[in-house]
Formats: C-alpha cells, sequence, structure tokens
C-alpha cells in the first residue's frame, strides 16, 4: 500500500509554489498525495510568519490533522518554522520542524512515520540559507505560481522574512525559462512570477552578487517562451518598478497589464521609520507611468495601519494619499509585532482597537477604489481565463487587467479564454459580461 501524504499552505504564492515542489520529492519517494481533508500517514504544513493571525491558524490546522488521523506524522516547514522551531515542536501532535534550507530534503528526515514524543527541529542558520531552489506550483487548471527569486536584502523595520528566508538569490535565467515551458505544456493559460523580493532578481544567479541578469531581461526573456498566453507579475517593490519595465509590459505579447506594487503607507515620516527605500513622491510618479502608458491597467496597493508611531495625522495623510491616487484596490495588513524586528521595540505603539478603526477604513476605500476602477471598464471588450470550480451555480474568471467576472456555470468555459464585453456590476460586485466572438484560444 502506498503510503498518503497532505499539505496545507499557509501564507504567499511562494509558500504555494514551494509546497508543490516539495509534494514532487516526495512523489518520487513513492507517496500518492491527498487532500488535506482526507485520512493521510503524514501531513506537512507550510507556514508563515507574516501576520499574528499565520502563528494562531497554525495550532488549528495540527488539531484538524489530528482528529482525522490521530496517528499521522506531522511535519512543519517554512518561515515560522526557521523563525521559531521550538515553539512549533511544542505544539501537541508535531512530529518534526524543518529550517529553510531542510524543508526541501524533508524526505531525507523521515523514516518509518513513527509519531514522536516530541518534535524533533532541524532548523539550520539563517545565514546559511544561501542556495536557491526553484519550483513552481500549479494551484489549479488554469494559473501556475513561478518562484524565480528568494530571499530579501532588504532592512524594513517590521519584518521578519529576511530572519526566515535569508539572504536574496535568483533562479538561473535558463532554468526560469525552462519551468515555464514546462507549465505551458501542461495546458495552464496563465503564469504568474513570484518570489520575495521579485524586482531584485538576478541578483545571487551565481551564489554571488553578481547580477548578470536584471529583471527587466527576465521578462523580456519569458515574453518569447512559445505556448504561454499570459504571464502576470505578483508583486514589485515601487524602488524597482523601472520606466523601461513598464513600457515593456506595455506593448509585451504576454504580460498583462496588472501591477501590484507595495506602499506600506503614506506618509513620508513612517516610510523612513519603516526603513523602506523610497517616499511617496516616488510611488506617485510609477502610478502616473502606468497610467499614462497603460491606462485600463490594474493597480494594486499594500498598506500597513496602526505602526509604531503612526498618529491620527499620520493616518490621514495615508488615507488621503491613495484617495486621491488612480490605483484599483487595496490590501490593507493590520500592523502586529513581530519578535527580533526593530519596530517591535518602538515607541508611539497604536492601541489595537484603533488599528482595527484605521483598517476598517482602509478596507472600506478598497471596495469603493474596486468599484469605481470596474466601472471605468464597463463597455470594454476584454479577454477573460475562466476558472474551474463552481461557485453556487456560477463560474468566475478574470480579465488580463484583473476584472472579476461571473457568468452562469458552464464547464465546457474552464480554463478556456474568451473575449468578452463587460456590461453591468452586479449585486456581489462582480461584473456580468456578453460574449464578443468565439474563443481566442482553447
Amino acid at each position: 500500500m502506498k503510503k498518503k501524504v497532505a499539505f496545507y499552505t499557509l501564507g504567499c504564492k511562494l509558500n504555494f509554489s514551494e509546497t508543490s515542489t516539495i509534494a514532487r520529492s516526495f512523489a518520487d519517494e513513492g507517496f500518492e498525495r491527498v487532500d488535506f481533508s482526507e485520512k493521510a500517514d503524514m501531513y506537512v504544513i507550510n507556514t508563515c510568519s507574516v501576520t499574528d493571525n499565520a502563528d494562531k491558524k497554525f495550532k488549528t490546522i495540527v488539531k484538524k490533522a489530528q482528529k482525522i488521523n490521530a496517528d499521522a506524522f506531522v511535519a512543519a516547514v517554512g518561515c515560522y518554522a526557521q523563525l521559531k522551531p521550538e515553539e512549533l515542536a511544542d505544539v501537541d501532535g508535531v512530529d518534526l520542524v524543518l529550517g529553510a534550507t531542510e524543508k526541501f530534503k524533508i524526505t531525507d528526515y523521515i523514516n518509518d512515520l513513527t509519531k514522536n514524543d516530541h518534535g524533533q527541529v532541524h532548523s539550520c542558520e539563517i545565514a546559511d540559507a544561501d542556495f536557491y531552489v526553484g519550483s513552481y506550483a500549479i494551484g489549479d487548471r488554469t494559473r501556475a505560481f513561478l518562484k524565480v527569486q528568494d530571499g530579501c536584502d532588504y532592512k524594513c523595520t517590521y519584518c521578519t522574512i529576511p530572519l526566515a528566508r535569508g539572504i536574496s538569490r535568483s533562479d538561473t535565467l535558463e532554468n526560469v525559462l525552462k519551468n515555464a515551458a514546462d507549465i505551458s505544456e501542461q495546458g495552464i493559460k496563465e503564469i504568474v512570477l513570484t518570489g520575495v523580493n521579485i524586482g531584485d532578481y538576478g541578483k545571487g544567479e551565481f551564489g554571488n552578487k553578481k547580477h548578470e541578469h536584471t529583471f527587466l531581461d527576465l521578462v523580456k526573456a519569458l515574453d518569447d517562451v512559445d505556448g504561454i498566453h499570459r504571464l502576470r507579475i505578483s508583486s514589485i517593490e515601487p524602488n524597482l518598478l523601472k520606466n523601461e519595465t513598464i513600457e515593456f509590459v506595455a506593448q509585451s505579447k504576454t504580460f498583462v497589464p496588472h501591477f501590484h506594487i507595495p506602499l506600506q503607507s503614506g506618509s513620508d515620516d513612517l516610510l523612513k521609520l519603516m526603513k523602506r527605500r523610497y517616499m511617496t513622491n516616488l510611488y506617485k510618479e510609477r502610478v502616473a507611468k502606468i497610467r499614462e502608458v497603460i491606462p485600463n491597467c490594474c493597480i494594486g496597493v499594500d498598506v500597513i495601519v496602526g505602526f509604531p508611531g503612526e498618529t491620527e495625522e499620520h493616518f490621514l495623510e495615508t488615507y488621503h494619499f491613495l484617495n486621491d491616487l488612480d490605483i484599483s484596490y487595496l490590501h490593507v495588513f493590520t500592523y502586529s509585532e513581530r519578535d527580533n524586528t526593530p519596530a517591535a521595540t518602538m515607541n508611539g505603539v497604536v492601541p489595537n482597537k484603533v488599528r482595527n478603526k484605521r483598517s476598517k477604513m482602509l478596507r472600506g476605500l478598497s471596495v469603493k477604489k474596486r468599484r469605481a476602477f470596474y466601472e471605468s471598464q464597463l463597455g470594454n471588450d476584454l479577454t477573460v481565463l475562466f476558472e474551474g470550480e463552481n461557485k453556487e451555480g456560477y463560474i468566475h474568471g478574470f480579465t488580463e487587467n484583473y476584472v472579476k467576472v461571473k457568468s452562469p456555470w458552464n464547464p465546457v468555459l474552464v480554463n478556456t479564454l474568451h473575449k468578452v464585453k463587460l456590461t453591468e456590476i452586479d449585486n456581489d460586485g462582480l461584473v456580468r459580461f456578453n460574449f464578443v466572438k468565439e474563443e481566442v484560444e482553447a
């Protein structure tokens, strides 16, 4: 009988791509992969440490696994496992905890899957996480997350990622192109480029700081890979999103008009405290450049509320800055203290009640921004890639510029691209459409 293994991923797209790589190593060892809700001999949880909530969720997931099979072997890998291995090892039911470099060799650490009295920890010093492991995840039949870069050399005062993932390092251009070709051969229509700091691509491509290639080189090379219908850039720092890249995306064959650009604060005072590498003026210039050359582009923004020292004036500065900016939606993060970060010891702690209120205000602004963006797209002819899930009798899909559409469920549409005209916004905020002509690509 084949042993069964199940995976649960917390956190970012990068984690999803790495879970897929880890899962393939189990397949090579003869394991059968099953859904996390099914009975398995081993459960692997890929952890995240970006927010307090991700830490808490870990215990819930371990309990869920134990409920399904109390005798199953439970392993924790990922960022939280690197930062606080002992803490995870102490969680009842956890048998193995692997840090940043060990997670890709997980099958070397398991033998007969006998449960341990206490979680065993194998965790390196983060300075040893200096080699690159390429990976990609096929999350569903329509899109794949392709990892091109790992780690970060930035010293943002709120962030644990450099402590959890190590220095900035990149995949070789040759390997990225090979992975992209492999993905396209599997009939997947969209590839999302992912990494910790993808605009830093090229650094560490040869195991050192030598720059053979840049992010722009990567984008240009990927644009020429046969068989890829859509390429999407997941998230890129404003200081690393150069005008040349924006101009290239504007006339690209496959890169879609969608950028997600972290801002974190609309106050220059706070950006300095956060040790971000730009001020609000540069951010404004980037948005203006995108609007100039790609008028219908979708622009997403990350923002943190409740950072230490954020006064009401600072918050309103952020609110008005975003309100005046021609952007499409926000991802709002409520600041949470992380151990071993400079921000955790800063003065001016913002009460949780105030953090939550500010978060609610920005989420409301995001709803308004998204609605305005969707309204601006009504009447346009766009191309939709349809997803594979039946959600209460509807099929959903995304246009190239990230407008989410809905239509009565039709399995024939799954993983196909169709030209549509956007007609109206439904009560749930999603967009209705009419088909314009026969599908662009089957």
